[in-house]
């Protein structure tokens, strides 16, 4: 199985999921977590000007619930939706 580290640091809060993440050394990105499982299975995440989004999950697959909440939640939050792609995660 693949992995990646990164590195993280809240921006305003430690309880706000407003996150600066860098996967590529000095180059650090905006998270936004906009709904998060109590279980910290899967987060919603967008960046901080919107331009991206993401369904962050620990497992290999998702339900199709949990997808479709997404891309609701998603479109509720003013998100063009039609071209998400989705990558398939085979985890051994």
């Amino acid at each position: 199985m693949e992995r990646t580290e990164g590195k993280a640091y809240f921006v305003n809060v430690k309880d706000e999921g407003y996150l600066k993440v860098s996967f590529f050394g000095p180059f650090y990105g905006s998270y936004v977590v906009f709904e998060l499982d109590k279980e910290y299975q899967y987060a919603f995440v967008t960046s901080s000007n919107k331009s991206y989004l993401w369904l962050l999950s620990r497992t290999g697959s998702m339900s199709k619930e949990l997808v479709d909440r997404f891309i609701k939640r998603s479109k509720d939050l003013g998100y063009n939706t039609d071209n998400l792609i989705f990558v398939e995660h085979k985890i051994p």
